[in-house]
């Protein structure tokens, strides 16, 4: 079908939230979704692009309208993943916390959406909270050059309450308002266009695409093409996980068939694949890798080598920009390799020719993976709280030293407490905890404070230590209070 004779129809809108860390992002989409994915979350922080897809019916309306989520990070690590959020989006919900006001992430969106000139509405979160300041939080915001109406200006918004609903229905019939204003079209003749939103590698599976798609329908069978990998669509889901034939514009949809993981942002396209071009890109980037090895060799400073490992394409992003700014010290970081998916054997064995430590963020460790680690000194350091990692390389490059691995146990039962000590249940789920070792308490990502094991039991026995899996006893002392859902990090 040639372009004069293509048929425009209206796409539902691709709505990004965005806000500062804690202020109920992820709360508004569990409460739209009436799903829990916030309570699942690590250290109380969304760490990985979601797309989620709801139909609502705005007062007044006779029928439904699909409206397509993204959800974003509010960690400063990820501002990356905000940005693209945000390139992806016809519309943006800046979520504020009406007890904490406007904050850096806050800030940081607002400029963020100021230059990709994205459209968006405000929503005043926790209004049922005693402490709300609703006036405060409008003052915050006009100070950032962001007047409400009702308040000198013309930027939409709504009072919610994510955690009971109040106030949600009229922030969808808003977002609803806001997009129809924008006359959203697609075709859906045309090729299919998009954008990936994640990436990962799953070991049953393979390779496992999200994307959003924009424009077009996407079929299962389509030749795709996202920056410089390539494949076919053998199978593709909808949001839900059901798998389909086809999908339209708007639509989140993961896909089986890539050769190998694209970037998360790369735009991608469905039909014919020029393969040489793609060969073509991948050997640039190859000799650009080459050449900043090379420059990283005639380098003054001594470095220590890393491998790091990451579960999503955005998240290993995320960790290794993190190392880049870390503050200048004697010894520099050189990431020699980095990848997706958990720590396997070829992994070890790069690690064992480049003297490189491997860092983990939320994965695992293969069993063989595990024991060549152990037979040939290379230490390996896994957490799924990302400034844990982050400040363990910190530490071995002011050492000088590889980072030594230790553990983290979750907090599943606190038994007692007398004075600064409590007796707390938990299970190891990385690395081992040891007996008579100083550990770290973090909560939502926060280190509150460090204690020691005093003792430590397994089965009702004194033991040594616990390895990764089990659940064990132990006497922590502290001055700060342990909590249920608390990380101790040795």
């Amino acid at each position: 079908m040639t372009e004069n004779s293509s048929q425009k129809a209206a796409r539902p809108p691709v709505v990004v939230v965005m806000g500062h860390v804690d202020h109920g992002k992820t709360t508004l989409l569990d409460t739209i979704r009436k799903t829990n994915v916030a309570a699942r979350e690590a250290g109380g922080i969304t760490q990985s692009i979601g797309a989620y897809e709801i139909t609502h019916t705005a007062k007044g309306s006779a029928e439904g309208k699909r409206i397509t989520f993204i959800d974003t990070p509010g960690h400063e690590a990820f501002s990356k993943m905000r940005m693209r959020g945000a390139h992806v989006a016809d519309l943006a919900i800046v979520v504020v916390a009406a007890d904490d006001g406007v904050k850096p992430q806050t800030k940081e969106v607002l400029q963020i959406l100021k230059e990709t000139k994205t459209p968006f509405v405000v929503a005043v979160n926790k209004i049922d909270k005693t402490n709300a300041d609703i006036e405060r939080t409008k003052k915050d915001l006009a100070a950032q050059g962001v007047l409400l109406e009702g308040y000198g200006g013309d930027v939409s918004w709504q009072g919610i309450s994510a955690k009971t609903g109040e106030g949600v229905d009229e922030l969808l019939d808003l977002v609803l308002l806001a997009t129809d204003l924008e006359g959203l079209t697609h075709d859906p003749s045309a090729v299919a266009k998009g954008v990936v939103v994640e990436a990962k590698l799953d070991r049953r599976r393979g390779n496992e695409v999200s994307v959003i798609v924009l424009d077009g329908t996407l079929r299962e069978g389509d030749e795709i093409v996202a920056g410089s990998a390539a494949g076919k669509v053998k199978v593709l889901e909808n949001f839900a996980g059901a798998r389909v034939k086809e999908l339209a514009p708007s639509s989140p949809a993961l896909i089986l068939g890539f050769e190998k993981l694209p970037q998360v942002g790369d735009a991608f396209m469905a039909g014919a694949v020029d393969l040489v071009e793609v060969k073509m890109d991948e050997r640039a980037k190859a000799i650009a890798r080459v050449q900043q090895s090379a420059l990283r060799m005639a380098g003054e400073k001594p470095t220590l080598s890393l491998i790091l490992r990451a579960d999503y394409v955005g998240t290993l992003e995320a960790l290794a920009e993190l190392i880049k700014n870390l503050p200048e010290h004697d010894i520099v970081p050189d990431v020699v390799a980095e990848g997706v998916g958990d720590v396997g054997d070829n992994d070890v064995q790069l690690a064992i020719s480049t003297g490189a430590a491997i860092i983990g963020f939320r994965v695992k460790v293969g069993k063989g993976a595990e024991r060549l680690a152990e037979a040939n000194g290379v230490r390996i350091v896994t957490s799924n709280i990302i400034y844990e990692l982050i400040k363990t390389v910190e530490e071995a490059l002011i050492k000088g030293k590889a980072p030594v691995a230790g553990g983290e146990l979750e907090v599943l039962a606190v038994f007692s407490k007398k004075g600064n000590k409590q007796i707390i249940g938990g299970r190891v789920v990385q690395g081992t905890i040891k007996n008579r070792v100083q550990a770290e308490v973090v909560r939502k990502e926060a280190v509150l404070g460090r204690g020691k094991v005093l003792n430590l039991q397994a089965q009702k026995i004194d033991v040594n230590e616990v390895e990764e899996g089990k659940e064990c006893g132990l006497l922590f002392d502290s001055g700060v209070t342990v909590q249920v859902g608390d990380h101790l990090v040795a």
